[in-house]
């Protein structure tokens, strides 16, 4: 559905999407390829990613809570679906964390060989991880459009109602 909201609301409405993108994109995407270059020498510039990855996603979860009390609707039914959408990045990555956990469990205390171990955490964890990115991308594009459409999905409108607000499209 398109709502009369001013441009002003409209960018605000971007920022979520646009942070959320730069974790995606920037950070999982960029910053890590970037680092796995230099991995053999140094290891800080990976252990970066898990770091500003963990900051950027608990700021979007705490802005989304602060929406709720500060922000116009339009603006808070955005950072809710950015908050939705971390949620289910932080699920993956936990997934991925604890296979990679059992992984050295199964490594250490029961002999597993180092090929299966990566074999299960590449496969396991690793590849849900990178097709979650890829999909979440994609949302988050399609987000941002609409954001700058002055479009909401109708699912934010049935949990999030707002009698006041002006319908200019169905």
């Amino acid at each position: 559905m398109k709502f009369e909201v001013s441009e002003r609301e409209s960018k605000k409405a971007k920022v979520p999407h646009e942070i959320f993108l730069t974790n995606l994109v920037g950070n999982h995407i960029l910053w890590f390829i970037a680092s796995l270059g230099l991995v053999r020498s140094y290891w800080q510039p990976l252990a970066l990613v898990p770091v500003v990855s963990i900051l950027i996603l608990g700021y979007t979860l705490w802005r989304a809570r602060q929406s709720k009390k500060r922000d116009s609707w339009y603006v808070m039914c955005h950072w809710q679906i950015c908050a939705a959408r971390s949620r289910v990045f932080i699920l993956m990555l936990t997934v991925l964390g604890s296979i990679a956990l059992l992984g050295w469990i199964g490594f250490t205390y029961f002999g597993l060989k180092e090929v299966a171990v990566m074999a299960m955490i590449g496969g396991a964890g690793v590849l849900p991880v990178m097709v979650t990115v890829l999909v979440l991308i994609l949302m988050e594009s399609d987000a941002l459009h609409q954001a700058a459409l002055h479009k909401l999905p109708k699912r934010m409108i049935e949990r999030y109602p707002n009698p006041d607000i002006r319908v200019l499209e169905e």
